[in-house]
């Protein structure tokens, strides 16, 4: 196989640039064997031996020193593995040296390597090599970066089914079957002269409805999909001095937020993230929700309400000790939710009211919902000064877990992806009105066409150097 970077061989650092026991080097290009023979010396050697190191098995881990061939001196026992192209992660020629994990050492390396014949590698060259050289196809390629960025199981499966190419296979199926469709319109266009139908039009009209379908799917998805890989979005609102900052604190288990008597302490959001039984939250503190004059804080309340939209899970938080203001937060939130959400009623300061109160005031509460068009999850008292909070973070697990992954699901989490299949849909959309309004077959084929272009540029069959430049750029150097 011929790589598509035929006279280069990279070299950069694959494991994280920080102290450690352990680092990996790594080389990917014709001259990798060559390069790292002239620094390799075997234990039983006296001397670096080009042609002991290109005899060595190939894909066995195998022991020996590093040494710098200007003056013999030996820099570190490593452990080298030798990949030969294609069976290989980028397709080409590789080794990768095992060292300690010594920065020193490392940089050593590298600059022998160098010095060697080798040149540092671009963030995501090795990615960016697989992709080209046939190894993985774009959408795989882009998993890989979220495989290593993951920080939950579940956004760690998404990205692992997507590089095993199961997403892939679903776009594949797609725009086999867009191009089978095309292919028999096309043919008429070669006979139009002799007025001949090759494709049923009820038949391409049923094609198109299930691709559709199956394209809408997908790009539904992404809400899901982006909130599992960047965390569920989790908005804490209320009026002023209602606790939220407490609230926040609360659930991050430190003081995060300032916490003060004065109303409209917080006049700006403030993000946190925590994890819950694998499900990674972005808690986010909002300004509490009064009248005011005071420009900056009616920034933040406008800040608040653009919040509410954005979030996933929202905790209404009401001040059990001022109950004469229940029913005019609930109103206010009814008034700015646009699209069903996960609600929590949260009703704090539970440990400064007697039980009976509590009790009475969750029915209130419940009530009020109902009147206000609100429909709760549920309604949960808390102390989030007294840290009385696990009923809450119980209900928050719930709720991440209905949103979460499941195995046999395929979920859209790069935006690339999703506005790529928005495009593909809205050309089908144009073609599947025009089999109903007979339109030329030329311009249904052009929309086909560019159906077809949109899905082409997910997997990489459709690619420009600007956008891979732009996708590969995001990769660590190593990878």
């Amino acid at each position: 196989m011929n790589s598509v970077y035929e006279n280069t061989t990279i070299c950069a650092r694959s494991t994280a640039s920080a102290e450690g026991a352990i680092a990996i080097v790594r080389t990917s290009g014709k001259d990798s064997f060559d390069i790292v023979s002239k620094i390799f010396r075997k234990p039983s050697c006296s001397h670096c031996d080009p042609s002991a190191f290109h005899a060595l098995e190939l894909r066995k881990v195998h022991f020996g020193n590093i040494v710098n061939p200007f003056d013999d001196s030996v820099l570190d026992e490593v452990l080298v593995v030798k990949f030969k192209s294609p069976a290989s992660f980028t397709g080409e020629d590789m080794v990768e040296i095992y060292c300690h994990g010594s920065e020193y050492i490392v940089s050593s390396i590298l600059k022998l390597l160098i010095a060697n014949g080798a040149t540092n590698a671009a963030p995501g060259e090795f990615s960016q090599r697989a992709f080209l050289n046939g190894r993985m196809d774009l959408a795989q390629a882009e998993a890989v970066a979220d495989l290593i960025a993951s920080t939950t199981k579940a956004a760690h499966d998404i990205a692992m089914n997507q590089m095993k190419g199961g997403y892939s296979g679903i776009l594949a199926g797609i725009r086999e079957e867009l191009l089978r469709i095309v292919s028999l319109m096309e043919l008429e266009l070669d006979f139009s002269e002799e007025d001949v139908e090759f494709a049923d039009r009820n038949h391409l009209k049923k094609l198109c409805d299930s691709t559709l379908k199956e394209i809408s799917n997908l790009a539904d998805s992404f809400g899901r999909g982006d909130v599992i890989k960047n965390g569920v979005p989790v908005a804490i609102v209320g009026a002023t001095n209602t606790g939220k900052s407490t609230l926040l604190n609360a659930l991050y288990g430190e003081e995060r937020a300032i916490v003060s008597d004065i109303e409209g302490t917080t006049r700006d959001t403030i993000e946190e993230q925590i994890t819950i039984d694998g499900v990674r939250y972005r808690i986010i503190d909002t300004a509490g929700i009064r009248s005011t004059k005071e420009t900056i804080e009616i920034i933040g309340i406008e800040r608040t309400f653009s919040t509410i939209n954005k979030a996933t899970v929202i905790l209404m938080v009401l001040d059990a000790t001022r109950s004469e203001y229940y029913s005019d937060a609930l109103k206010t939130l009814s008034t700015r939710i646009n699209s069903p959400k996960h609600i929590f009623v949260i009703l704090n300061k539970c440990d400064c009211i007697d039980a009976q109160r509590i009790e009475n005031d969750l029915r209130d509460i419940s009530q009020l919902c109902s009147e206000c068009g609100i429909t709760p999850k549920a309604v949960i008292p808390v102390s989030a000064a007294k840290r009385e909070i696990t009923a809450l973070i119980n209900a928050i697990s719930e709720s991440g877990h209905e949103l979460s992954f499941n195995e046999n699901e395929t979920l859209v989490t790069n935006l690339r992806h999703f506005e790529a299949l928005n495009r593909s849909k809205e050309s089908l959309d144009r073609v599947r009105k025009a089999l109903d309004t007979e339109t030329f077959t030329e311009f249904i084929t052009q929309d086909l066409r560019e159906s077809i272009y949109h899905i082409g540029t997910i997997t990489g069959q459709i690619t420009n150097d600007e956008i891979l430049g732009s996708i590969f750029s995001k990769f660590c150097i190593g990878k």
